[in-house]
């Protein structure tokens, strides 16, 4: 008899010990989707004024944690001058200079610092006091893909820009396997594209200034990238 009893005592010791195998596992989080929609100030929009009410679509989260917002604006198209501001809404009214061209951005972020990835990138422009001739916005990187390697003996660098003028762009390109380059490889062309010549195990380093016939300049930030 006491054989039993100390038996039946030790299985329910053992079941209470690993009673939780049956409990659910905790579930993973996960980072909240990313922001699909800017809506204000729209792309390539020339502003009337320097005080902006920033709006854009919300996010959600997989797990139901709460979402803040991190709006990111940057005078420079790699983010690298960038001016951060947080909002726990789908709004926020930023103050910037006139008569400059911006890039702006956004990205979710929950209540456990998991983030998402960035929106699309929208570009405007702030109206200047007296001011007839905007500069062209800063090019945009189309290929190849920066920090990137490949093993052809050529390749065609390509880029975009735009103006709010709708002005006529010219572009020089500086090509070099020095940083900052200073080789000019195109001079005042209107392609938005150039093919180079390329030497294996070597780092590039490229760059597009922009022009708009009017005096206005944009200079792009300098790309690189390897040949293996």
């Amino acid at each position: 008899m006491i054989k039993t009893i100390a038996l039946v005592f030790f299985m329910t010791f053992l079941f209470s010990c690993s009673g939780g195998s049956d409990s659910p596992a905790p579930e993973e989080n996960k980072a909240p989707e990313k922001v699909e929609t800017l809506t204000y100030p729209t792309n390539n929009l020339l502003c009337i004024d320097n005080t902006l009410d920033f709006q854009w679509g919300a996010s959600s989260d997989p797990n139901g944690d709460a979402i803040t917002y991190t709006l990111e604006i940057a005078t420079k198209s790699d983010f690298s001058d960038v001016e951060s501001h947080t909002s726990t809404t789908t709004t926020k009214t930023v103050t910037l200079e006139k008569g400059k061209a911006y890039h702006w951005r956004v990205q979710a972020k929950d209540s456990k610092d998991l983030s998402s990835e960035y929106s699309s990138v929208y570009q405007f422009y702030t109206e200047g006091i007296g001011v007839v001739n905007h500069l062209p916005f800063s090019p945009e990187l189309i290929a190849p893909e920066n920090d990137s390697n490949t093993s052809d003996a050529s390749i065609d660098l390509k880029w975009d820009a735009s103006d709010v003028d709708d002005d006529a762009l010219t572009y020089d390109v500086y090509f070099d396997t020095v940083n900052p380059p200073v080789s000019m490889m195109g001079d005042n062309q209107s392609e938005k594209e150039i093919n180079v010549s390329l030497t294996v195990t070597t780092t590039y380093y490229w760059k597009v200034v922009v022009n708009d016939g009017n005096g206005g300049e944009a200079i792009g930030p300098v790309w690189s990238f390897e040949t293996n």
